[in-house]
């Protein structure tokens, strides 16, 4: 008889504020903030609210991703999006299963511009090649990154691509899901980048949403590796977006008409519930 794998309900409250130094005549959002139940993963409870505009559509993407395009009102300087709900969440030790989107698996092979293989990723992924064991050989090049790309929150900006952040030698959790998903296509393996949010051990508020990297072995399915923190996804993890990359699984992205400067802050607690 086995133990029944560990669980933990999550309490998150994700709050984005856009501000702009002068009135906007148009802007649109596209929110992809919204988990998902799926095996091992359970939504209690999930509302998003808008201050300053509203929810236009909300519909499923490529990735299956439950996807919303918010409007903000004519005239606005300012925003305010806040994401907040209860997930229940069990340890699979980063076990997700078979492929459940709508793209074909060999669709997780292809490059893009953030993940395009150069010198640093080769070297990487030659590095771990000869182990045999294909769950050992992600392991270990994971590990491998991690070494090579310190994590550094002051060293990095959305459109880095894999190369860069190794010629760089430091980044944060994007680039070190942005670097394991460019190796284990290298190696073979459809891999894509996750984000979502993370039960931080020692604080509750955080100032970023959390990202890491799946890779798809046979027999297993989707595994996930949190390369910058070197786990296996647990019970603290709470997966929303999935992608080929950043673009794909952005929390939030957009558009605007209108002059002026803007600014935006966020803050992200995850709690136990």
């Amino acid at each position: 008889m086995t133990d029944a794998p560990r669980t933990s309900r999550l309490a998150i409250r994700h709050v984005t504020s856009y501000r702009w130094s002068e009135p906007v005549t148009y802007a649109l959002q596209q929110l992809r903030l919204i988990p998902k139940s799926r095996p091992g993963q359970q939504v209690v409870d999930w509302v998003t609210d808008i201050d300053g505009g509203q929810i236009e559509v909300s519909f499923d993407d490529a990735h299956a991703n439950t996807t919303q395009l918010v409007s903000v009102d004519s005239g606005r300087t300012d925003v305010t999006i806040t994401a907040h709900g209860i997930v229940e969440v069990q340890d699979q030790a980063g076990v997700i299963g078979d492929q459940g989107g709508y793209m074909p698996l060999w669709m997780f092979l292809r490059p893009t511009d953030l993940t395009r293989r150069g010198s640093g990723t080769m070297a990487l992924a030659r590095d771990v090649r000869e182990i045999e064991d294909p769950l050992d050989r992600l392991h270990a090049l994971s590990a491998a990154i991690r070494e090579a790309v310190g994590y550094d929150t002051g060293t990095t900006e959305v459109h880095q691509t894999a190369e860069d952040a190794i010629a760089v030698g430091s980044g944060v959790c994007q680039d070190h899901a942005h670097i394991f998903v460019t190796c284990a296509r290298l190696l073979d393996y459809p891999a894509r980048y996750v984000s979502g949010y993370l039960r931080m051990n020692d604080r509750d508020e955080q100032d970023a949403t959390h990202a890491w990297a799946e890779a798809h072995l046979e027999g297993l399915g989707w595994v996930g590796f949190d390369i910058s923190n070197g786990y296996s996804p647990d019970d603290r993890y709470v997966r929303v977006a999935t992608g080929l990359d950043y673009s794909d699984a952005a929390p939030i992205s957009g558009i605007r008409q209108g002059l002026g400067v803007e600014s935006m802050d966020v803050k992200v607690t995850v709690s136990e519930a």
